[in-house]
């Protein structure tokens, strides 16, 4: 069966064939350039034209938004591959946060010691011993400040200072040279890491000679919890319980130096041309609502955050110690729920005392 076709090209009539179902394809090319050959080039018509080119561009931004997604997918892909892997800190491996607390705190392991009296206020999990991270420094501070040495001397970072154990970065490059009180400042108030292991190499004696005096002075103290094994912390073997820590503040809190660095805002130390500018820690040191006589701050992944301070809160002056707290700021915020709470309490306690001298007896 044959079915002739109508077909309107530059305003002429053309009459093309086709064989139907059983119209071979040679046969159907054939009669294609035939028809093509009959009626001449065919001219498209300005509507198919504009369709043309609106699929055309439809099908383009399909392409590349396909392509971007791919992009995207492959950028996501390849960054999941290089993250690294979040470690559980010691606390948690122990399951000490399962430990609740009046408080709520975000801490593991929390004390808050009267200073004078030794009253404990408020514990959890003191007793524990877990890595201290660069809460070590306060120990390398003191063991410092006790040697009587020149604070001027100007000690040079090499290629020593620079840490192996986590591979953290630091602004005091390899051969800056930097007196050892600006060595001191910087590791206690912004818990600089070359500058706490340039000040135990530089020891007299040596590293070894120094880490055996930290662990020495621990002993001395009755900090029976305590071991050391490098001046910064950044090593998990560096481990202590609240309780060790408590008394090490308190004895910190005695040397003027100590006080004076840790709780310091912040410090401008140049570097050959450049002044680098130095920050506190501990956000605490600017909150007006805060009285901080000393302070240390210590981060690892297998300690967690942790914190140590000094503080004058409701007329008394107690030492604090946070370890193992999960979140960027919660040791921060766990402070602040003990100040509150120790505010509130002091509150109720002189309204209690009030009341009790107003009534008759």
């Amino acid at each position: 069966m044959v079915v002739g076709l109508l077909t309107l090209v530059s305003g002429q009539l053309s009459l093309a064939y086709a064989q139907n179902s059983q119209q071979t394809p040679a046969k159907a090319q054939k009669n294609k350039k035939s028809a093509e050959k009959s009626v001449g080039p065919r001219k498209a018509q300005p509507s198919q034209i504009a369709s043309a080119k609106k699929t055309s561009s439809a099908k383009s931004s399909g392409h590349k938004r396909q392509t971007s997604k791919a992009t995207l997918n492959a950028k996501n892909v390849k960054a999941s591959q290089n993250a690294r892997p979040i470690r559980a800190s010691f606390g948690q491996i122990a399951g000490l946060h399962a430990t609740s607390d009046a408080l709520g705190l975000h801490s593991s392991v929390a004390l808050v010691v009267d200073q004078e009296t030794q009253e404990v206020l408020y514990s959890k999990n003191d007793h524990v011993v877990l890595p201290i991270a660069s809460l070590t420094k306060l120990m390398t501070g003191l063991v410092i400040a006790e040697a009587n040495l020149p604070m001027d001397e100007r000690i040079r970072i090499t290629q020593a200072d620079v840490d192996t154990e986590k591979g953290s970065s630091s602004r005091l490059a390899v051969g800056t040279v930097l007196s050892r009180g600006d060595l001191m400042h910087l590791s206690l108030m912004s818990s600089e890491n070359r500058a706490a292991h340039a000040l135990g190499r530089t020891f007299p004696g040596g590293m070894d000679l120094f880490i055996s005096r930290m662990n020495q002075r621990a002993r001395s103290l009755g900090m029976t919890d305590t071991r050391y094994v490098e001046p910064t912390g950044l090593s998990s073997q560096n481990q202590s319980s609240a309780n060790d820590l408590a008394v090490l503040a308190a004895k910190a809190y005695n040397e003027p130096m100590l006080r004076e660095l840790s709780t310091s805002q912040g410090r401008e130390v140049a570097v050959g041309s450049r002044t680098l500018q130095y920050n506190n820690t501990n956000g605490l040191i600017k909150n007006p609502q805060w009285d901080i006589g000393l302070q240390k701050t210590g981060y690892i992944s297998e300690a967690g955050r942790c914190l140590v301070m000094q503080a004058q809160v409701a007329g008394r002056k107690l030492i604090m110690v946070f370890l193992d707290s999960t979140g960027k700021f919660s040791r921060m915020g766990d402070a602040e729920r003990v100040r509150k709470w120790l505010e509130q309490k002091s509150s109720m306690d002189q309204r209690s005392l009030a009341s009790a001298v107003r009534t008759p007896g």
